[in-house]
């Protein structure tokens, strides 16, 4: 473990920055690792809604995602812009809740994304709507195939559609498990004056 890491029995000193500690724990920008996380936004019923979604970038204080206008998070997102993400390293036994703010970025930011994006999702972005959705599946493969050919061989430019959200937090909370020790967290929460409080809780 690396000084001030949060460790699985409590016995180390907390950073007192939560963004320098979340840095040491996500992939640096340019490794190629996009992690999933659970993205939990508030439901237009309601309730709480959450799915799984990409990592696109830590920018060093928010965490950024994309998806489509059309899609149920973007409303809910409209209607509320508050959301918190959970991300999981079960080979590591670790696990980081930030919840906050979410602000739509830049159209250059949001084509950045897109362009680091594999080709799958890339072409995912262009098809994955609810009218592809209520097709059977020989069809969407259909529908695949020939958007894969037309397009075959040539950059993709975002669909229209497309739009990045970034979250900027005001609690992160950084889970460590063990097999032979109680687990540990530190809660870290944002102060009206900007300033960070942080505690140990109980895992």
């Amino acid at each position: 473990m690396t000084e001030g890491d949060v460790d699985p029995v409590g016995t180390g000193s907390p950073l007192p920055d939560p963004f320098e500690l979340a840095a040491r724990w996500l992939p640096e920008p340019d490794s190629g690792t996009t992690p999933l996380m659970t993205l939990s936004t508030i439901g237009l019923d309601g309730y709480p809604a959450a799915r799984t979604v990409l990592l696109s970038r830590f920018d060093g204080r928010r965490l950024h995602f994309h998806t489509d206008r059309a899609s149920s998070k973007a409303a809910e997102l409209a209607a509320t812009p508050r959301a918190a993400v959970t991300i999981l390293w079960p080979e590591r036994s670790r696990q980081l809740v930030v919840t906050g703010d979410v602000t739509t970025v830049t159209g250059q930011e949001a084509r950045l994304a897109y362009t680091a994006r594999t080709r799958y999702l890339q072409v995912l972005a262009w098809l994955n709507d609810h009218d592809l959705a209520e097709l059977g599946p020989a069809e969407r493969r259909a529908r695949w195939a020939a958007f894969t050919q037309s397009h075959g061989g040539h950059e993709l430019e975002p669909p229209p559609g497309w739009v990045g959200y970034a979250i900027d937090p005001v609690r992160l909370a950084f889970w460590s498990g063990a097999t032979d020790a109680p687990s540990n967290r530190l809660l870290y929460e944002r102060a009206s004056d900007g300033r960070w409080t942080v505690r140990r809780r109980a895992g």
